[in-house]
């Protein structure tokens, strides 16, 4: 699995949204709308780049907009009921793909033929990990501080 600067910054989005309480699933705005100027300045993100990313969450249902001077972003579902899976398929499609295609297309033959089986099993492994893990579970995560 190899994760694109699209997809961290996606991520990081999603999860800087959830933070703010923007939105509660139900249409109703649990907390403050956030908007994308404010989210590339505080993750570090180029505008115009997140305003693509932006679109492509819009376009999965994951995010929805509201325009005007108080206009944003906010989430359309609880943050308990979003993984990284669906923020990652959103912005990057498969999860795992070999030389570009998905894994499930990937074909061998001869002595190469027991690959295909290798890259299911990554590809299963990858979408156990980013399908259990939600955006609320990142939230909560504490650091716990290391001692030498």
């Amino acid at each position: 699995m190899f994760v694109s600067a699209r997809s961290d910054y996606a991520l990081r989005a999603m999860l800087a949204v959830a933070a703010a309480g923007g939105g509660d699933g139900d249409g109703d705005r649990a907390g403050e709308l956030v908007k994308a100027a404010s989210l590339a300045d505080v993750q570090g993100i180029p505008l115009s780049f997140l305003q693509g990313i932006l679109l492509d969450l819009r376009r999965a249902g994951l995010l929805h907009s509201h325009r005007g001077a108080d206009g944003g972003y906010a989430l359309t579902r609880p943050p308990h009921e979003i993984t990284v899976g669906d923020v990652l398929r959103a912005v990057g499609g498969s999860l795992t793909t070999v030389r570009g295609l998905p894994a499930e297309r990937a074909d061998y033959h001869g002595v190469a033929a027991g690959l295909t089986d290798v890259w299911l099993a990554v590809h299963g492994a990858i979408a156990t990990v980013v399908d259990s893990t939600t955006l609320a579970n990142l939230l909560t995560q504490t650091q716990t501080p290391t001692t030498p």
